[in-house]
Protein backbone atom coordinates (compact mmCIF):
# COMPACT_ATOMS: atom_id res chain seq x y z
CA UNK A 1 0.00 0.00 0.00
CA UNK A 2 3.18 2.63 0.85
CA UNK A 3 4.59 1.26 -2.15
CA UNK A 4 1.72 2.49 -4.78
CA UNK A 5 1.09 5.40 -2.41
CA UNK A 6 4.55 6.98 -3.03
CA UNK A 7 4.50 6.13 -6.72
CA UNK A 8 1.42 8.39 -7.28
CA UNK A 9 2.67 10.82 -5.12
CA UNK A 10 5.53 10.55 -7.71
CA UNK A 11 3.70 11.02 -10.74
CA UNK A 12 1.83 13.68 -9.73
CA UNK A 13 4.90 15.29 -8.82
CA UNK A 14 6.14 14.91 -12.13
CA UNK A 15 2.94 16.09 -13.35
CA UNK A 16 3.46 19.02 -12.03
CA UNK A 17 6.76 20.39 -12.67
CA UNK A 18 6.06 19.38 -16.58
CA UNK A 19 2.92 22.07 -16.32
CA UNK A 20 5.13 24.27 -14.07
CA UNK A 21 8.40 24.25 -17.31
CA UNK A 22 5.32 24.31 -20.15
CA UNK A 23 4.17 27.81 -17.99
CA UNK A 24 7.71 28.75 -18.23
CA UNK A 25 7.89 27.78 -21.83
CA UNK A 26 5.11 30.26 -22.91
CA UNK A 27 5.60 32.84 -20.75
CA UNK A 28 8.89 33.20 -22.01
CA UNK A 29 7.42 33.52 -25.73
CA UNK A 30 5.07 35.97 -24.50
CA UNK A 31 7.84 38.39 -23.71
CA UNK A 32 8.66 38.30 -27.37
CA UNK A 33 6.10 38.15 -29.88
CA UNK A 34 8.25 37.42 -32.52
CA UNK A 35 9.47 33.95 -31.68
CA UNK A 36 12.66 32.85 -30.00
CA UNK A 37 14.83 29.69 -30.79
CA UNK A 38 14.79 26.73 -29.27
CA UNK A 39 18.27 27.40 -27.60
CA UNK A 40 16.90 31.12 -26.68
CA UNK A 41 14.08 29.90 -24.91
CA UNK A 42 16.15 27.03 -22.99
CA UNK A 43 18.56 30.07 -21.72
CA UNK A 44 15.41 31.93 -20.57
CA UNK A 45 13.89 29.51 -18.61
CA UNK A 46 16.84 27.65 -17.34
CA UNK A 47 16.17 24.10 -19.03
CA UNK A 48 18.22 22.17 -20.79
CA UNK A 49 17.66 22.18 -24.76
CA UNK A 50 16.65 18.68 -25.16
CA UNK A 51 14.08 19.30 -22.52
CA UNK A 52 13.04 22.26 -23.58
CA UNK A 53 12.53 20.57 -27.15
CA UNK A 54 10.60 17.96 -25.77
CA UNK A 55 7.72 20.28 -23.92
CA UNK A 56 7.48 22.75 -27.23
CA UNK A 57 6.51 19.47 -29.33
CA UNK A 58 3.77 18.37 -26.91
CA UNK A 59 2.56 22.17 -26.75
CA UNK A 60 2.36 21.96 -31.04
CA UNK A 61 0.15 18.90 -30.82
CA UNK A 62 -2.36 21.36 -28.96
CA UNK A 63 -1.56 24.43 -30.86
CA UNK A 64 -1.03 26.31 -28.27
CA UNK A 65 2.54 27.21 -30.11
CA UNK A 66 4.11 27.05 -33.68
CA UNK A 67 7.13 27.28 -35.25
CA UNK A 68 7.24 30.21 -37.74
CA UNK A 69 8.81 29.97 -41.13
CA UNK A 70 12.50 31.32 -39.98
CA UNK A 71 12.13 28.22 -37.29
CA UNK A 72 11.72 30.60 -34.05
CA UNK A 73 8.91 29.08 -32.27
CA UNK A 74 5.42 31.24 -31.37
CA UNK A 75 2.50 31.21 -29.10
CA UNK A 76 -0.63 29.30 -31.46
CA UNK A 77 -4.24 30.16 -32.08
CA UNK A 78 -5.46 28.21 -29.44
CA UNK A 79 -3.88 30.40 -26.76
CA UNK A 80 -5.95 33.42 -28.15
CA UNK A 81 -8.95 31.07 -28.30
CA UNK A 82 -8.24 30.54 -24.18
CA UNK A 83 -7.63 33.65 -23.75
CA UNK A 84 -11.13 34.87 -24.92
CA UNK A 85 -12.87 32.63 -23.57
CA UNK A 86 -11.44 33.35 -19.69
CA UNK A 87 -12.61 36.70 -20.38
CA UNK A 88 -10.43 38.07 -17.30
CA UNK A 89 -11.80 41.33 -16.05
CA UNK A 90 -9.29 43.49 -14.15
CA UNK A 91 -11.68 45.29 -12.31
CA UNK A 92 -13.03 42.22 -10.67
CA UNK A 93 -9.68 40.37 -10.03
CA UNK A 94 -8.30 44.25 -7.69
CA UNK A 95 -11.72 44.86 -6.26
CA UNK A 96 -10.35 42.48 -3.32
CA UNK A 97 -7.28 44.22 -3.33
CA UNK A 98 -8.74 47.93 -3.52
CA UNK A 99 -11.12 46.19 -0.38
CA UNK A 100 -8.25 45.01 1.26
CA UNK A 101 -6.23 48.44 1.17
CA UNK A 102 -9.25 50.23 2.38
CA UNK A 103 -9.41 48.30 5.27
CA UNK A 104 -5.90 48.24 5.95
CA UNK A 105 -5.16 52.30 5.82
CA UNK A 106 -8.94 53.21 6.60
CA UNK A 107 -8.13 55.69 3.24
CA UNK A 108 -10.11 55.03 -0.40
CA UNK A 109 -8.46 53.49 -2.90
CA UNK A 110 -8.88 53.60 -6.49
CA UNK A 111 -8.00 51.28 -9.87
CA UNK A 112 -7.06 53.28 -12.86
CA UNK A 113 -6.15 52.48 -16.37
CA UNK A 114 -4.10 54.35 -19.00
CA UNK A 115 -6.07 55.18 -21.83
CA UNK A 116 -4.28 56.88 -24.55
CA UNK A 117 -2.43 59.59 -22.67
CA UNK A 118 -4.32 59.89 -19.38
CA UNK A 119 -5.72 58.08 -16.51
CA UNK A 120 -9.46 56.54 -16.02
CA UNK A 121 -10.55 55.70 -12.87
CA UNK A 122 -12.45 52.39 -13.39
CA UNK A 123 -13.39 51.55 -9.61
CA UNK A 124 -12.91 52.62 -6.26
CA UNK A 125 -13.35 51.59 -2.38
CA UNK A 126 -13.92 54.57 0.22
CA UNK A 127 -11.99 54.28 3.29
CA UNK A 128 -13.61 54.76 6.66
CA UNK A 129 -12.36 57.89 7.85
CA UNK A 130 -14.74 60.75 7.99
CA UNK A 131 -12.87 62.95 5.97
CA UNK A 132 -12.03 61.20 2.51
CA UNK A 133 -10.55 62.06 -0.53
CA UNK A 134 -13.02 60.67 -3.35
CA UNK A 135 -13.57 60.89 -7.43
CA UNK A 136 -15.71 59.16 -9.85
CA UNK A 137 -15.57 56.17 -11.70
CA UNK A 138 -14.96 57.55 -14.99
CA UNK A 139 -12.86 60.66 -13.99
CA UNK A 140 -10.15 61.74 -15.98
CA UNK A 141 -6.72 62.50 -14.41
CA UNK A 142 -3.29 63.41 -16.42
CA UNK A 143 0.12 61.24 -15.99
CA UNK A 144 2.51 63.92 -14.53
CA UNK A 145 1.51 65.75 -11.54
CA UNK A 146 -0.67 62.43 -9.65
CA UNK A 147 0.64 59.51 -8.31
CA UNK A 148 -1.31 57.13 -10.26
CA UNK A 149 -0.12 58.69 -13.76
CA UNK A 150 3.33 59.01 -12.64
CA UNK A 151 3.49 55.61 -11.38
CA UNK A 152 2.59 54.21 -14.54
CA UNK A 153 5.45 56.39 -16.44
CA UNK A 154 7.70 55.00 -14.50
CA UNK A 155 6.92 51.39 -15.31
CA UNK A 156 7.06 52.25 -18.62
CA UNK A 157 10.16 52.52 -21.35
CA UNK A 158 12.20 55.58 -20.75
CA UNK A 159 11.61 56.80 -24.32
CA UNK A 160 7.72 56.29 -24.30
CA UNK A 161 7.24 57.90 -20.85
CA UNK A 162 9.21 61.00 -22.18
CA UNK A 163 7.06 60.95 -25.17
CA UNK A 164 3.94 61.08 -23.17
CA UNK A 165 5.01 63.57 -20.20
CA UNK A 166 6.47 65.97 -23.05
CA UNK A 167 2.93 66.05 -24.86
CA UNK A 168 1.52 66.48 -21.87
CA UNK A 169 3.83 69.04 -20.10
CA UNK A 170 3.94 70.95 -23.72
CA UNK A 171 0.10 71.53 -23.42
CA UNK A 172 0.72 72.86 -19.96
CA UNK A 173 3.16 75.19 -20.78
CA UNK A 174 5.94 73.68 -18.45
CA UNK A 175 7.92 71.48 -21.06
CA UNK A 176 11.38 72.81 -19.13
CA UNK A 177 10.03 70.75 -16.08
CA UNK A 178 10.56 67.87 -18.14
CA UNK A 179 13.85 67.19 -16.41
CA UNK A 180 12.92 67.18 -13.26
CA UNK A 181 10.08 64.62 -13.89
CA UNK A 182 12.78 62.84 -15.73
CA UNK A 183 14.85 62.51 -12.37
CA UNK A 184 11.56 61.67 -10.16
CA UNK A 185 10.57 58.67 -12.46
CA UNK A 186 13.87 57.46 -11.96
CA UNK A 187 13.04 57.21 -7.83
CA UNK A 188 10.02 55.72 -8.38
CA UNK A 189 11.26 53.16 -10.53
CA UNK A 190 13.81 52.18 -7.48
CA UNK A 191 11.14 52.29 -4.82
CA UNK A 192 8.24 51.16 -6.66
CA UNK A 193 5.83 53.72 -5.04
CA UNK A 194 4.49 57.51 -7.08
CA UNK A 195 3.57 60.08 -5.17
CA UNK A 196 1.75 63.26 -5.19
CA UNK A 197 2.05 65.62 -2.25
CA UNK A 198 -0.59 68.61 -3.26
CA UNK A 199 0.50 68.66 -6.65
CA UNK A 200 -2.73 68.14 -8.36
CA UNK A 201 -5.69 69.06 -6.60
CA UNK A 202 -4.84 71.00 -3.23
CA UNK A 203 -5.36 69.03 -0.21
CA UNK A 204 -5.08 65.77 -1.64
CA UNK A 205 -2.01 63.82 -1.44
CA UNK A 206 -1.56 60.63 -2.42
CA UNK A 207 0.65 57.26 -3.26
CA UNK A 208 0.28 55.11 -5.91
CA UNK A 209 1.99 51.65 -7.86
CA UNK A 210 1.37 50.83 -11.62
CA UNK A 211 1.29 47.13 -13.07
CA UNK A 212 0.60 45.74 -16.18
CA UNK A 213 -2.07 42.85 -17.13
CA UNK A 214 -1.79 39.56 -19.32
CA UNK A 215 -2.51 42.00 -22.81
CA UNK A 216 -0.25 44.76 -21.69
CA UNK A 217 -2.38 47.44 -20.34
CA UNK A 218 -0.62 49.45 -17.35
CA UNK A 219 -3.33 50.08 -14.61
CA UNK A 220 -2.31 52.01 -11.21
CA UNK A 221 -3.81 51.49 -7.45
CA UNK A 222 -3.50 54.65 -5.56
CA UNK A 223 -4.91 56.32 -2.09
CA UNK A 224 -5.35 59.35 -1.94
CA UNK A 225 -5.80 60.88 1.34
CA UNK A 226 -5.90 64.25 2.98
CA UNK A 227 -2.62 66.38 3.19
CA UNK A 228 -3.19 67.08 6.60
CA UNK A 229 -2.76 64.18 7.83
CA UNK A 230 -0.84 62.43 5.02
CA UNK A 231 2.89 62.02 6.58
CA UNK A 232 1.16 59.99 9.43
CA UNK A 233 -0.33 57.97 7.32
CA UNK A 234 2.78 57.58 4.28
CA UNK A 235 4.14 54.30 6.18
CA UNK A 236 0.78 52.30 6.68
CA UNK A 237 -0.22 53.24 3.20
CA UNK A 238 3.31 52.76 1.65
CA UNK A 239 3.56 49.25 3.03
CA UNK A 240 0.03 48.20 1.89
CA UNK A 241 0.46 49.76 -1.64
CA UNK A 242 3.73 47.33 -2.12
CA UNK A 243 1.46 44.28 -0.77
CA UNK A 244 -0.89 44.84 -3.59
CA UNK A 245 1.10 45.22 -6.00
CA UNK A 246 2.92 41.57 -5.75
CA UNK A 247 -0.73 40.43 -5.25
CA UNK A 248 -2.11 41.99 -8.61
CA UNK A 249 1.05 40.89 -10.92
CA UNK A 250 0.21 37.18 -9.39
CA UNK A 251 -3.48 37.43 -9.84
CA UNK A 252 -2.65 38.49 -13.11
CA UNK A 253 0.38 35.72 -13.72
CA UNK A 254 2.45 39.02 -14.88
Amino acid sequence: MTEAVTEETALARNGIQVISRAAAVLRALREDPNGLSLGQIAERVGLARSTVQRIVAALQEERLVYSAGSGDIRLGPEITALAQAARFNVVDLCRPLLMDLAQKTGETADLSVLRGHQMIFLDQVAGSQRLRAISAVGDIFPLTDTANGRAVLAVMSPDAAEQLAREELRKKGAEGSWPALAHLLETIRKDGVAYDLDEHTEGISAAGIAFRDWRGALHAISVPVPTARFESQRANVVAALKAARVAALGLLGT
